[in-house]
């Protein structure tokens, strides 16, 4: 027997995006580079391989994100110890969302994400930087 779904994903967006501040990408480009802001790509690093990534950006894939952020966790972050505004992106908007709902109900503040994610930032004229993979060997 099927199991029954009492929370659809649609509803955990829309109870994110009540929740947290969405910053748009246009409103981001001009955070780039501040010291006391950090934006966090919480994409596939196959997705920043084949799209490329915004500069300075602290790539943290979704499935690390409470590791990194418990500073008890054995694979805490030290930069997400630091006193800055995170903001969450990833594609499109709706993983980034879940991720900053995420962070705040940890502690993370002040965070927010970028509404429309990587998508809206190419669209906006961000800058872009490629990024190769580490080799291995």
């Amino acid at each position: 027997m099927p199991q029954t779904i009492h929370r659809g994903i649609k509803a955990m967006i829309d109870e994110a995006n009540a929740e947290i501040e969405t910053i748009s990408a246009k409103d981001a480009i001009t955070l780039i580079g501040k010291d006391d802001v950090v934006i966090v790509d919480i994409r596939d690093p196959r997705e920043i391989e084949r799209d490329g990534r915004i500069p300075g950006a602290f790539p943290c894939t979704r499935g690390m994100l409470e590791f990194w952020i418990d500073p008890n966790s054995p694979y805490a972050k030290p930069i997400f110890q630091q006193d800055k505004k995170f903001i969450f992106h990833c594609a499109g908007g709706l993983r980034s969302a879940l991720a900053a709902k995420t962070a705040k109900d940890m502690g993370l503040k002040p965070v927010a994400h970028m509404g429309g994610g990587f998508a809206a930032w190419r669209d906006a004229g961000g800058p872009i930087e490629a990024w190769e993979p580490k080799k291995k060997g």
